[in-house]
């Protein structure tokens, strides 16, 4: 955390300690145990009304994220996944995640239901958060709330929020948690950087959570430490290092930035079950598209 600015007026109370202690002492005529009680009389009176340089101070050194923002680039979790290999248009030439073999004949096999429009997305079932990583990487806006003792990432399609715990504690012992999809968050501040640990995360194997609509996915061992920062007034980075011993064979880091729109953007509250573009074909376990008059866009594809 930054260290806690001089109380505003601290000098000036000072000087009234100090001229409160020595007015008593020129004009010392009670008895010593009269006289030592004024003074904590009058000492106590002091401390009371001096500014508290708490989280009020705290508050005001920590860097302003306020405003409406929007992730920069598409929604592919990790760009390289879909990006040529050197510049490479050869199809399949892509550079993956550092899966073990395991997880990547099953990244594969998600890759093929994709391409076959037969890969069912959790978001479709609405009411289904994104989770964590995918939180970071949502077409809606978001918003960011920094206080002393925590901080929130907040997208406008609920429920979305990720709540990190800046206060100084550490993760439950591990009997006392279970996996959740935003699992649990604790971080402190470098300077202007938020650095943040996030444990306890469902398995995207269970079907929970995904990353992304190519099908990236990791274990409930995965361990992410998310380093945030603003790079200027206009834009925020997040650099994610994922850590997952059942599926990674090495570290995994990607990097997402975030663009400030105008001032006079309003975020709206709003969930997707309200006018669901995307519902779930649950008979052949398939996202479906509907297109504007509500009719299935994709209905030629067959399981």
């Amino acid at each position: 955390m930054h260290g806690r600015g001089r109380p505003n007026g601290s000098e000036t109370m000072e000087k009234r300690i100090v001229m409160t202690v020595t007015l008593r002492h020129r004009h010392n005529t009670l008895r010593p145990f009269q006289t030592a009680s004024a003074l904590l009389v009058s000492l106590g009176i002091i401390i009371l009304l001096l500014p508290k340089a708490g989280y009020a101070q705290e508050g005001d050194s920590l860097p302003d994220w306020s405003g409406v923002w929007a992730m920069n680039g598409g929604t592919v979790f990790d760009r390289a996944t879909v990006e040529g290999r050197g510049g490479s248009n050869t199809p399949g030439v892509r550079e993956h995640p550092p899966y073990n073999a395991e997880y990547e004949a099953t990244y594969v096999r998600n890759l093929q239901l994709r391409d076959d429009g037969l890969f069912p997305d959790p978001l479709s079932f609405c009411g289904i958060p994104p989770g964590f990583p995918r939180i970071m990487n949502m077409p809606d806006v978001y918003e960011f709330a920094v206080t002393p003792k925590q901080v929130w990432i907040m997208t406008e399609n609920g429920p979305g929020i990720l709540r990190i715990y800046t206060d100084g504690r550490e993760h439950p012992d591990p009997e006392m948690m279970w996996p959740t999809h935003t699992g649990d968050s604790v971080g402190h501040w470098e300077g202007d950087t938020l650095v943040f640990d996030t444990v306890s995360l469902h398995s995207s194997v269970e079907g929970r959570t995904i990353l992304d609509r190519t099908g990236l996915y990791l274990s409930d061992a995965a361990h992410i430490v998310t380093r945030m920062r603003k790079l200027d007034d206009e834009t925020i980075e997040a650099q994610m290092t994922i850590e997952d011993h059942k599926a990674l064979t090495a570290l995994w880091v990607v990097t997402k930035t975030y663009r400030k729109l105008e001032e006079e953007t309003r975020v709206y509250d709003y969930a997707c079950a309200g006018n669901n573009r995307n519902p779930v074909d649950v008979e052949n376990n398939r996202t479906l598209i509907l297109g504007p008059d509500g009719e299935i866009l994709n209905s030629d594809i067959q399981r």
